[in-house]
């Protein structure tokens, strides 16, 4: 179940840390925050069922290496949030002509990406997908209302700092992954 947590806290980060540019660029609202929490909840919970599902399908076909999937899937996933983290005038907020249903249900999707290719290795962490999802956007949402509150009274800035800090817990889960299968 830790490592679920961990997991999910390091699924959720580049929620968090659009959830925060949000707050930086949108309405100084309570409900606003709830939403964001909601939405972003919402589709980081929902996209792993994806991924399980597509290990479920090939599951028989890759036992002997799935441990080497999870690195590869996890290291991949935390360097490319630490190489987004790191180009300078990335613009975190997609949409932000369209409307502003429009733009937090991209921006809810593009950061749950990864959180469908996770949910591949989480028959590897125990618990069953179904509470797996519910902590995973559980999670999410309780960390992304409070970032586009404080997204409301601070710099954008702080979501790279966020990204980087996601980026860093994956590639540790997937090695912890691989380290607990190969030395197991």
């Amino acid at each position: 179940m830790f490592a679920l947590i961990i997991l999910s806290v390091g699924l959720a980060m580049d929620a968090v840390a659009v959830a925060m540019v949000r707050g930086a660029k949108g309405e100084h609202s309570v409900f606003r925050a709830i939403e964001t929490g909601a939405v972003f909840g919402a589709a980081q919970g929902f996209m792993p069922l994806i991924g399980w599902s597509v290990g479920v399908v090939i599951s028989d076909a890759i036992a002997a290496i799935d441990h080497w999937i999870a690195f590869a899937l996890l290291s991949f996933l935390g360097a490319k949030m630490l190489v987004d983290a790191a180009q300078d005038g990335k613009d975190d907020t997609p949409g932000t002509a369209r409307s502003h249903y429009t733009g937090l249900i991209i921006a809810a999707v593009a950061t749950s990406i990864d959180a469908a290719a996770a949910g591949i290795t989480l028959p590897l962490l125990g618990p069953s997908i179904w509470i797996a999802c519910l902590i995973i956007g559980l999670v999410t949402a309780i960390l992304c209302i409070p970032a586009y509150w404080l997204g409301t009274r601070v710099s954008g800035n702080m979501g790279k700092v966020a990204e980087i800090i996601g980026g860093i817990v994956l590639i540790a889960l997937g090695a912890g992954v691989l380290i607990e299968h190969v030395f197991a």
